[in-house]
């Protein structure tokens, strides 16, 4: 794929809207840019993002780790993850494995791409046409209001 933009996890957020409800966002920064993309995600995918970021081993494996060991027992290797659709206000995301044979490209949740992404220490990319159409300048302040979330 083209037009690839790489990205970090810049933080793991949770916003409470005027009623009170709680949801949760991550935070994929321009690793060459001022743009961040936000991401509607839900509480386990953000437990299990900032789980990953902070290195917590829980002793035992839970989806995401089981994921990227099934990849690695077979011969395989997380190459990148890349961000790639957003449709009707969706984000669709792509995990590109290879293995001795061919790259694989496989469907799946952006949140969990990134979980997985993070435990497999891949690259995670998002593609231009999704960030200029939903991503947002990082204001000189920070990244706006909330406050950051720990798993």
């Amino acid at each position: 794929m083209k037009n690839l933009i790489e990205v970090y996890v810049k933080n793991v957020i949770v916003v409470k809207n005027e009623e009170g409800e709680t949801s949760f966002l991550v935070l994929l920064a321009e690793k060459e840019g001022r743009r961040v993309l936000p991401i509607s995600i839900g509480m386990f995918e953000a437990q299990a993002i900032a789980r990953a970021l902070e290195g917590v081993d829980i002793g035992r494996p839970l989806t995401h780790d089981l994921i990227v060991n099934i990849i690695r027992e077979l011969g395989g290797i997380l190459e990148k993850v890349i961000v790639n659709d957003l449709i009707d206000g969706t984000f669709y995301a792509r995990l590109i494995v290879k293995t001795d044979e061919k790259l694989h490209s496989i469907d799946a949740r952006p949140s969990d791409s990134i979980a997985i992404a993070i435990l497999a220490k891949a690259p995670i990319f998002v593609s231009s046409k999704v960030m200029d159409e939903a991503g947002e300048i990082i204001p000189e302040e920070g990244t706006g209001e909330g406050e950051d979330f720990e798993a």
